[in-house]
């Protein structure tokens, strides 16, 4: 090695040595922000949300206005996504109804994620329990989902829908069933993973001195096995809003007056030759919210996983 070599090698020991370091935490975002299709998602995914929190404020057109002398008018400057069969704004009712089919993603997930993981942190933590709750888990996974998701909300939503309304008790019944069968894939990894880690030494040491399981449970070990849950649960919202609009194409979601994805590609069925815009536009938003929320899984695996730091 050369002087000039020497003098360049000191020199970045030296810059390395000199810089902060990451958490954890920052370096999962290093690592994730390196990932063009994970920020790509992410960027469809909020300004997604943006406007369907924000774009019914500015959108002046209202989605209950009626005009049958413009009955399925095509895309226009003053109706970028047109019309549909009542003459009603396309664009209003896509951003009105992007709000329930995401709060249902969303809220669907949430459940999922926190069913899954209290009952996977108690059977991998707690033998005695251990066989029961996995057995119960494997009911739950052999049940053919969307026949039982059509038969539950045709016993439970006329029920739900006088006592709560007919849009909050539609929600509450979509995410109940959907969040209700789908938390079993996260109790199976969540449990694996406290398998794995309930040995270890860390815990181990937990334990001698005296703190409770409860603790351990919830300050040494759960921490470790959030990032398989973010994973999971960023997939989970992709599922559950592509399951919703099958609901709401089927007929059995929303009522008409609430104009979610799916609702509106089920209202444009009979009218795919005529106005082929109405089936298009709600369409392409699933199709946009799916395959970005997928991207950002796949982005925070390879972040959040140790061994693939770039």
């Amino acid at each position: 090695m050369t002087t000039a070599q020497a003098h360049l090698a000191g020199r970045a020991a030296t810059a390395d040595l000199g810089r902060k370091p990451r958490s954890l935490w920052r370096d999962a975002w290093h690592t994730f922000t390196r990932d063009r299709f994970a920020v790509g998602g992410l960027v469809v995914l909020v300004f997604l949300v943006v406007a369907t929190l924000i774009g019914p404020y500015l959108w002046t057109q209202k989605i209950s206005t009626i005009d049958f002398g413009h009955a399925l008018e095509g895309p226009s400057l003053d109706h970028p996504f047109g019309r549909d069969d009542l003459g009603r704004d396309l664009l209003a009712r896509v951003l009105d109804g992007g709000r329930v089919s995401i709060a249902v993603g969303i809220t669907a997930v949430l459940l999922a994620i926190t069913l899954g993981t209290v009952i996977g942190a108690i059977a991998g933590y707690f033998v005695k329990l251990d066989n029961p709750l996995m057995r119960v888990t494997d009911l739950f996974l052999s049940l053919p989902v969307l026949p039982l998701l059509l038969l539950l909300i045709y016993l439970f939503r006329e029920p739900l829908q006088m006592a709560l309304g007919a849009q909050l008790g539609t929600f509450l019944m979509i995410v109940g069933v959907i969040g209700g069968l789908s938390w079993m894939p996260v109790a199976r990894l969540v449990r694996a993973s406290f398998l794995a880690l309930k040995q270890r030494e860390f815990v181990e040491a937990a334990r001698c001195v005296g703190a409770p399981d409860r603790r351990i449970i919830v300050r040494h070990i759960l921490p470790n096995v959030l990032s398989p849950v973010l994973v999971a649960a960023t997939i989970g919202v992709g599922a559950a809003v592509i399951t919703e609009s099958t609901l709401s194409f089927l007929g059995l979601g929303f009522p008409s007056d609430t104009p979610t994805w799916g609702r509106l590609l089920f209202d444009a069925v009979n009218y795919l030759d005529l106005a082929p815009h109405w089936a298009i536009f709600p369409g392409l938003c699933i199709f946009l919210i799916v395959l970005a929320v997928n991207f950002i899984g796949d982005g925070l695996r390879d972040a959040l996983d140790p061994r693939r730091k770039i």
